[in-house]
Order: structure tokens, then sequence, then C-alpha cells
């Protein structure tokens, strides 16, 4: 079930009307209903996974929690460890390995032949075994007592919102938000939440959408096209992702609201961003700050001197590129922005966290070239294998300036320029305003009539059956 659909629509209103006539515990079983009917919409097989890995993590970390020596406790989270990780490996990462294992052994010389896997990859796994792999730590640290209810940890686990794409919430913050009583939103609250629901429907079907249409048919073919119709394509794509995605985590932000939860925010405008550090601060601020916290700092972190915080950063983001899919191009993608995150740390500069000021006009030079960066990379990430890259990037660079129809990319040129006009507005207000309160400067009338635009922008554009989200293919 989708964010862009009607049966999620559907959901959504029947959940909130119900749930604020309940006390604490028949909202979180109405809520674990929801997730559960909300996962196993796509296909109820997935359920069963869910259900599994979640019981026998809520026993670990019960175990983790009880054991009485160091050696037992480390034993327990080791097993944790090793089941999610084998479990995320088997269904994601099994048939790269067997047919990377295939191309080893054959340009070896051996005549080996892998066999045919057909394995479905569920929804979310990504998401929910960090859920989980964060859980047990955090209890093994210390910092979070295990969860003895069951319902209210599977819940943790299958909150319908952060299920499918996150974002990747830590236990400590939604745990004690499931175990005491919700208060039920102000008006103000309310609206706000309305309001990033319908922004970040707004932003999936009529701008990431769209704006697919273009980056879509540049990739499915990039001979005989110039350098700037395959720019065109690049800086289309670095739009739908950044808006899909985005889209998703405001309506999945939104949607908590109106249940009396609030999640993290997982953007911060990050195509404003003037360095490759500020960038990963402010994009997916959720799985840079687990990637960080569980893997950065277990590593040594920037105490190894500085190589050794070099060698953290490129292993860090080498695995979390592998982390978005099983595919050399994720590898080579997530290798890059390490390298890049290690020599903006060797020049020695500092960037301080929390939510960048607004951008200044001396700022565009390094906010264009943190872009251009971006966005080359995005065109790994976006392409099927490393040839493919390595033709799109062939011919900007011999295809000539405008390729072989000099006219036809010109109506890209306007959609591409015209969304990203918008999406560069909407980032600069956000920057500007608080993002608990999108809008609420504004008169109503004002706000009135562009909810409306949005709601008549999204019926317009809105297609049959609806778009997935990327992120639902990590």
């Amino acid at each position: 079930m989708s964010f862009n659909s009607l049966q999620f629509i559907a959901l959504l209103v029947l959940v909130v009307l119900l749930y604020w006539r309940l006390r604490l515990k028949g909202q979180n079983r109405l809520l674990l209903i929801a997730s559960y009917v909300f996962y196993g919409w796509w296909d109820w097989r997935f359920l069963i996974l869910l259900a599994a890995t979640t019981v026998v993590d809520f026993g670990i970390g019960i175990r983790i929690e009880e054991a009485s020596g160091e050696r037992t406790k480390r034993a327990w989270l080791i097993s944790q460890l090793v089941f999610n990780l084998g479990i995320l490996a088997f269904f994601k990462y099994a048939g790269f390995f067997v047919d990377s294992a295939e191309h080893v052994a054959r340009a070896i010389g051996l005549g080996w032949t892998s066999p045919a896997l057909a394995i479905i990859l569920p929804v979310g796994i990504s998401f929910f075994v960090f859920h989980e792999i964060s859980y047990a730590v955090d209890i093994y640290r210390g910092r979070l007592d295990a969860e003895r209810r069951l319902s209210t940890y599977a819940l943790f686990i299958a909150y319908f919102p952060l299920l499918a794409a996150g974002p990747i919430e830590r236990a400590w913050h939604l745990l004690p938000q499931l175990r005491t009583e919700r208060q039920r939103p102000t008006k103000e609250q309310a609206y706000s939440g309305l309001v990033l629901i319908v922004s970040g429907i707004f932003k999936k079907v009529v701008i990431a959408d769209t704006v697919a249409k273009v980056s879509n048919d540049v990739f499915g073919r990039t001979t005989g096209r110039g350098t700037i119709p395959l720019a065109i394509g690049a800086v289309a794509f670095a739009i739908q992702i950044y808006c899909d995605f985005a889209g998703y985590t405001d309506v999945a932000r939104g949607t908590s609201r109106l249940l009396g939860i609030e999640v993290f925010r997982n953007f911060e405008s990050p195509y404003l961003s003037t360095n490759i550090t500020q960038f990963w601060r402010t994009w997916h601020i959720s799985l840079s700050s687990w990637l960080h916290d569980y893997l950065y700092i277990p590593l040594g972190g920037n105490k190894g001197g500085r190589f050794g915080t070099y060698r953290n950063l490129i292993i860090v983001m080498l695995l979390g590129g592998l982390w978005h899919g099983a595919a050399w191009t994720f590898v080579i993608w997530g290798a890059l922005h390490g390298i890049a995150l290690a020599i903006h740390r060797a020049r020695g500069a500092y960037e301080p966290r929390g939510t960048p000021p607004s951008p200044r006009w001396r700022d565009i030079p390094s906010i264009l070239a943190t872009f251009t960066f971006v966005t080359a990379l995005w065109v790994i990430f976006r392409s099927a294998t490393i040839g493919d890259a390595y033709s799109f990037f062939h011919s900007m660079a011999t295809g000539g300036l405008f390729g072989s129809n000099p006219g036809a990319w010109k109506a890209d040129l306007l959609l591409v320029g015209g969304f990203g006009a918008l999406v560069l507005a909407m980032d600069l207000l956000d920057r500007k305003r608080s993002a608990l309160r999108p809008l609420a400067l504004w008169a109503p009338p004002i706000q009135g009539t562009l909810l409306g635009a949005a709601l008549i922008g999204i019926l317009v554009f809105s297609g049959t059956p609806p778009e997935p989200f990327i992120y639902f293919q990590f």
C-alpha cells in the first residue's frame, strides 16, 4: 500500500477517526493492526518475515538486558546481529554475490554457472532491520531498557508511517511515545500535519513523477544526446529522487503528527548545501546519523588519527552505498561520496551540526559546485550498470553540445527548470521558518489557496496506477 494511493488515504482516515476514541492500549492495538494491513497489502508473505524477526529480536533484547556477564551479553548481541544481517543478506544480496562469484569464476577460467535465484525482496526490509539492530545495540550500551510488552515492540518495528521507507527511528525516541498517553494534537498541530501530508504527496505526484518522464527517457537512451540534454536528464533525476523521498518522509511525519507522535525529520534542504559534509548532514539524516552511531563510531570514528578517520569515512559510505542495493553502481557511488568526505575533512574544514543557516549570495558558487558533484554521482546511482554510467558520461563528453537532435531538449529544459525553481523556492522558504509550523506565518486565505492549488495539482497529475516510491526498492 503506497502513500500516494486511495487505499492509503482510506486507511488513514479510518485510523484517525477511530484512534482518538480509544485509550493507549486500544490506540496501540489499532496502529499495530493497521500496520500489518498496510504491509500485507503488498504481499501477505512479507508479514511472516516481519512477525518472525519481531518475536526473535524481542526475546534477544530481553536476554541482552538480563545477561549476567559482559561475555554473555556480547554473545547475545552478536547472535542478534548475525540473525538480522543474515536475513538482510539473503533477501537483498544473495543474487548479487552469486552473480559476482560467477563473473570471478569465468574470469579465472572456471566454467561455473550460478543457479537462478528468484528471491522476492520484502518492501522496507533495510529499514526495519536497521530499527531492530539499533534497538539491540542501544540495550547493550545501556542507553535503553528492553521493552517487556511484545505488542509495543511489534508496533515500534511495524509502525506503518515508517515501515516502507523510514525515517529510520531510534527506539529511545519512538518507544517512549508508544508507551505513554498521547496528547490530542492542537488545531495548529493537526493543520501542520495535514500540510505535511499534502505537500509530501504534491512533491511525489506533481514534481517527482513528472520530471521522472524526462530522466527515464534520457537514461533509457544516452546515445545521440549531447552535453546539455544529458545534463538536463541528470538534474531531472536529482529533483526526482529528492522530491520522491522527501515527499514520502513528509507524509510519514504528517501522518504521525495527526496521531500525536513526532518522528525524525529526514531532510534539511540538502541541495542548498555549500559542501559535501553539509549535504550528508541534511540528506537522509536518519540514515547518516545511524551510520555514524552504529558503524563509524564502532570503527573508531576520528580517534585513529587522520588516515584512520579517512579510512572510516570511506568504509562507512561504501557500506552505506551497498545498503541501497545489490549493485556495483551503489558501491562506487558510496565509495566516491566517502572519498569526497575524506578530502573535505583533510582540508581541515569544519561543518557545525544542526540546521544550516539560510544561504547568502556569496554561497552560490559553493552551492552550485556541491550540487554539480552530487548530481554527477546521481548518474552512477541511477545507472543499471557501470557500463551504463560510463556510456552516459562518454556521451556527455563526445556527443557535442546538443546531440543529434538540437531542438529536442528545449521542452525538457523548460519542464525541469520550472520544477527546479519551484523546489528551490520551497527549500529557501523552509530554511527561513520553523519546520514544525509550515505555512503558519501566512494569512489563512493564502494558506487555503496554496493547499487548494496543491490538491488540484495532485488530482490533475495523479496516474493510475500510482507510481511507486523509489526507496521502496531499498
